[in-house]
C-alpha cells in the first residue's frame, strides 16, 4: 500500500463541453458510463498534487491533509483534480496544466523520474511549490524547474518563528490580496538561485533571530516568487512557489489561500482569477434541495 491516489478527474478528459457535473449515479459520462463527481467542473484547469507521507508533529508538515483539503478546495473553485503520495508518472502528467507539490524533500528523485518531471515541464507544464517541497541532494537542478533550491541537511531555517511578509510587487496580479502582515511559521534562507531568468520576487521576508538562523538573522530573503524559463528544446513554462506550510493551518489563513489560488493558476498559463472567481452553476431543483449556488 503506502500511496493514496484520488482519482477525481483524470477519466474526465474527454468531457470539456459538457454541461456541469451535478449528475447522480447511473447518468454516466465517463467510460463505461461511470458517473461524473457531483459539484465537479469538467472544464475546469486539470491539477495535479503531488504529496507525500506526514512528517514532523502535529499540525506541521501535513502532507496527507493537504492532498484531501485541497482536492475538495480546488474541485470547489472549478478545477478537475488528480493526485497522491508518489512522483506522478508520465500518464497521469499527459494532460495535467499544473503540478502542486506539497512533500518534503521531493527533490529526492531516480534518473527516471527527473527525466519524467523534464518532460513535463518541456512541453510547457507548470509547476507549484510549497514550503520543504524545493528542497533536495542537488538544488542546482531543483532551481532549473522552480528559480530556488534548498540543500537537504544544512542549517538552514528559522522554524516557529515569525516571517514578516513584505510584498515586493503589489502591481502583480497574483498578490491582488496579499498584504505585509506577519505569519508564524519557517522560513529558509541558504539558497541556490536560478540567474538565467532570474526569479520574479513577489514577497520578502526578514530572518528571525532564532538559534538555527544563527547569523543569518536579519537577512531579507525571497519566500514568495514566480518563475518563467524554457528548458533546451521545450516550450516556455512557469513555476510558483511559497516557501511557508510547515505549520499546516497557514494554509487556511484567507490571504495566503487566495494567493496561492492565483499563483495556480498562473502558473497553468490560465487567467490568474480562474480559480478564485469561480461560481458554480446552480444546482438543479430536485437533487438534494432546492435550486442553490454552492458557497
Amino acid at each position: 500500500m503506502g500511496t493514496l491516489h484520488l482519482v477525481l478527474g483524470v477519466w474526465l478528459l474527454g468531457t470539456a463541453g459538457q454541461p456541469y457535473a451535478w449528475g447522480q449515479g447511473g447518468r454516466g459520462a465517463g467510460p463505461q458510463g461511470t458517473p461524473r463527481p457531483q459539484g465537479q467542473n469538467p472544464g475546469g484547469m486539470h491539477i495535479y498534487i503531488w504529496s507525500g507521507l506526514k512528517s514532523h508533529g502535529p499540525g506541521q508538515h501535513n502532507y496527507p491533509q493537504f492532498l484531501a483539503d485541497w482536492s475538495k478546495i480546488l474541485t470547489e473553485h472549478g478545477a478537475v483534480v488528480d493526485g497522491g503520495l508518489h512522483t506522478p508518472d508520465s500518464a497521469e502528467l499527459e494532460h495535467t496544466d499544473v503540478v502542486v507539490i506539497y512533500k518534503g524533500d521531493a527533490a529526492y528523485l531516480s534518473d527516471s523520474e527527473k527525466a519524467t518531471v523534464e518532460a513535463y515541464v518541456k512541453r510547457g507544464g507548470g509547476l507549484v511549490s510549497l514550503h520543504d517541497s524545493l528542497c533536495g541532494p542537488d538544488p542546482a537542478w531543483f532551481a532549473t524547474l522552480l528559480g530556488g533550491a534548498k540543500k537537504h541537511g544544512e542549517t538552514n531555517f528559522t522554524l516557529d518563528a515569525p516571517v514578516p511578509y513584505t510584498v515586493v510587487d503589489k502591481t502583480d496580479p497574483i498578490m491582488k490580496d496579499m498584504s505585509n502582515f506577519t505569519v508564524y511559521d519557517e522560513a529558509f534562507f541558504l539558497m541556490t538561485w536560478a540567474k538565467n531568468p532570474a526569479i520574479h520576487v513577489l514577497a520578502t521576508a526578514e530572518m528571525a533571530p532564532t538559534r538555527s538562523a544563527g547569523d543569518h538573522k536579519g537577512e531579507v530573503v525571497p519566500q514568495m516568487w514566480t518563475y518563467e524559463h524554457t528548458l533546451p528544446g521545450g516550450q516556455a513554462a512557469r513555476a510558483f512557489v511559497w516557501m511557508q506550510g510547515h505549520t499546516y493551518a497557514n494554509f487556511a489563513n484567507y490571504q495566503i489561500q487566495r494567493t496561492l489560488l492565483r499563483g495556480i493558476a498562473w502558473a497553468a498559463k490560465k487567467p490568474v482569477d480562474e480559480l478564485v472567481d469561480y461560481v458554480p452553476p446552480a444546482r438543479p431543483a430536485g437533487r438534494g434541495g432546492p435550486t442553490a449556488r454552492v458557497q
